[in-house]
């Protein structure tokens, strides 16, 4: 019986991960959201907790469905005394608000993360590449940063889900209940070879997500707001100092019912100055969804019942203050739907149901512009019926949306006038695109998959990679001017979903991204090959691009890491190898491709390879 138990837990959990969270639970209706507060004392917050339609209480070996379902500046080294060559940055989306990655350069060296370890490797020049050192932990790690001669690491470390699950199946006692742990790891690494641990700082709950501003790094950490033998497990901060428990009368509040509650805190480290204590503001609020930075603010959405509620505390150094809230009819979909310019926050939604075809509950799609207090000033509503944003991208005054169902509707959107949102034109292609890139003013690159229109039914097959340069000089006739499609139904790309493995230098020419190619075996099939048939799995690693306007996208070549088909044929259809290329970057003249396994060195004049560094 407790095994039925379980499992039934642990569907609901998944489900609830996968799902966008308005459609879980039962929740109240509301009209209006009003400013955060603060608790008063424990005894309001255990309360509020207890209060909670599905608030979840722990016994010692209990565990709960939300445990699941949560989850650069380049500087000299002195000690060399050479100056930095010319490089490629992390692909981030605001200037100045840096993104943790799984690799980062600072122009000589590769700060790679592979399994449980961070590599640093000696890149430049590229002929004397070699491993220099290797951190190793014991956690997952969530990604790095790079700030001067200080290194950033994120491990989280909690409870192995395949260890639990074998536990229950074979009626084992399951372990007591032990809140997952968020450490931040500041090393000093002035000596590439020997990387000394200067500060380490953790909280209990998941990683979110992250930025870096200057010298600040800035945490988000999501913690289950529960209670265990009858009290509530406030959020801890650990440092080389102690464990700080958080008082109840510190921790921020929203009013709105929803189903589940979780202690969002935002933590500011400064990881050049050791004696400067971490600051921390926690929010007990719904489980966030998304989140955007800009310079001086932090923007958390939650979406609840058809809404998304909105967020934004400022930042400032190790200033973190709730300033204000509102919300937005509909659901996000990335970080890239919302943006801040010139004193407005502009957001991108969809509503409704994209299975509903017609009648009020069918999607549409909208944007919304925000003053500073989070109150809607202007708005644009019911675009594309039926369909749902696939991607979006803010460029100061414009908003560029794409949609799709059956085609690719690209929409071109004028802001200039915070009140008055309006469409100055648009283009219908095949295929749509999952990820929206700024060439130029007037240029955009999109990649996404192209597709094939269903005989029967209101759809399309999606078949390979596509990738787009869109011109929008004229406003009212945006057009593709040029595309490249890679491989069949099957093909992927990291870039899809992960916006860090796209590289791209306008002012070399150079677009760098990583596929993993199936193309379709013709004498399988006879006759004509139906749209829905997935090709196999023929190769993984960079496709690198001339891209430029009078010549549009010049394949120049390939580079794989793999030395053989073995991964691939075993694949099935599902395919995974430690050779697989996730990220490219230049230094000078050398491009260089990232796996688990090694970096690879390549000239960027003819893609010659120049060599390997192989990961211990």
């Amino acid at each position: 019986m407790r095994k039925i138990i379980f499992i039934i837990v642990l569907v609901v959990a998944i489900v609830g991960a996968s799902l966008p969270l308005y459609f879980i639970g039962e929740l109240h209706y509301y009209s209006s959201l009003s400013p955060l507060k603060k608790f008063s004392s424990y005894q309001e917050l255990k309360s509020f907790v207890e209060a909670s339609s599905q608030a979840n209480t722990y016994s010692d070996r209990v565990f709960s469905p939300q445990t699941w379902a949560l989850r650069a500046t380049a500087m000299e080294n002195a000690a060399e005394g050479l100056s930095v060559p010319d490089y490629s940055t992390t692909n981030i989306q605001v200037e100045g608000v840096d993104e943790a990655d799984v690799v980062k350069t600072d122009g000589k060296y590769i700060y790679a993360m592979s399994n449980k370890s961070v590599f640093i490797v000696k890149a430049y020049p590229a002929e004397e590449a070699e491993v220099v050192s290797q951190i190793d932990l014991n956690g997952t790690l969530m990604g790095v940063f790079i700030n001067g001669d200080r290194l950033v690491v994120f491990e989280e470390k909690g409870f192995d889900a395949y260890i639990l699950y074998e536990k229950f199946n074979s009626y084992e006692e399951p372990p007591a209940y032990e809140s997952p742990r968020v450490f931040i790891r500041v090393y000093d690494i002035l000596d590439r070879t020997n990387p000394m641990e200067a500060r380490n700082v953790s909280l209990d709950g998941y990683y979110f997500n992250s930025r870096m501003i200057g010298d600040y790094v800035y945490v988000v950490i999501n913690k289950p707001a529960y209670c265990q033998d009858d009290e509530v497990a406030l959020p801890k901060i650990y440092s080389d100092d102690g464990v700080r428990e958080i008082p109840a009368t510190d921790i921020y509040y929203s009013d709105i019912a929803d189903y589940s509650y979780t202690f969002s805190t935002i933590v500011a480290v400064n990881v050049q100055n050791d004696a400067e204590e971490p600051t921390l503001e926690p929010f007990l609020l719904g489980a966030a969804s998304n989140m955007y930075v800009s310079l001086n603010n932090i923007y958390i959405t939650i979406p609840e019942n058809e809404k998304t509620l909105i967020y934004r505390i400022h930042i400032e150094g190790s200033q973190i203050e709730s300033a204000a809230s509102g919300e937005v009819p509909g659901y996000v979909l990335n970080q890239f739907s919302m943006d801040e310019h010139n004193g407005h926050f502009r957001i991108a939604t969809t509503t409704g149901q994209t299975w509903r075809t017609w009648g009020e509950e069918s999607s549409k799609n909208n944007v919304y512009v925000l003053d500073m207090n989070l109150d809607i000033v202007g708005r644009l509503e019911d675009l594309a019926p039926g369909e749902s944003i696939y991607s979006a991208r803010f460029m100061g005054n414009r908003c560029y949306l794409v949609t799709f169902r059956k085609i690719d509707p690209l929409f071109v959107i004028d802001l200039e006038d915070p009140g008055n949102p309006r469409v100055l034109g648009h283009l219908e292609i095949t295929g749509y695109s999952d990820y929206l890139h700024p060439y130029d003013e007037d240029h955009i690159i999109g990649v996404g998959k192209e597709t094939v229109a269903a005989e029967d039914g209101d759809f399309a097959w999606y078949q390979g990679v596509k990738i787009s340069l869109f011109d929008v000089s004229d406003v009212e006739n945006p057009k593709e001017i040029d595309k490249y499609e890679i491989g069949d139904r099957g093909t992927d790309s990291p870039i899809l979903s992960d916006h860090k493995a796209f590289l791209f230098d306008r002012s070399r020419n150079l677009l760098v991204i990583p596929v993993l190619v199936a193309d379709i075996d013709e004498e399988k099939y006879l006759g004509e090959i139906p749209p829905y048939a997935y090709g196999d799995y023929v190769w993984q690693g960079a496709y690198v691009f001339d891209i430029s306007l009078d010549k549009g996208l010049v394949l120049k070549g390939r580079i794989t890491h793999l030395e053989d088909d073995t991964d691939l044929m075993k694949s099935g259809y599902y395919f995974s190898s430690l050779y697989s290329v996730k990220r490219s970057l230049y230094i000078d003249n050398v491009l260089y491709t990232i796996s688990d396994k090694k970096v690879k060195m390549n000239s960027l004049e003819d893609l010659g390879e120049i060599s390997e560094v192989e990961f211990p």
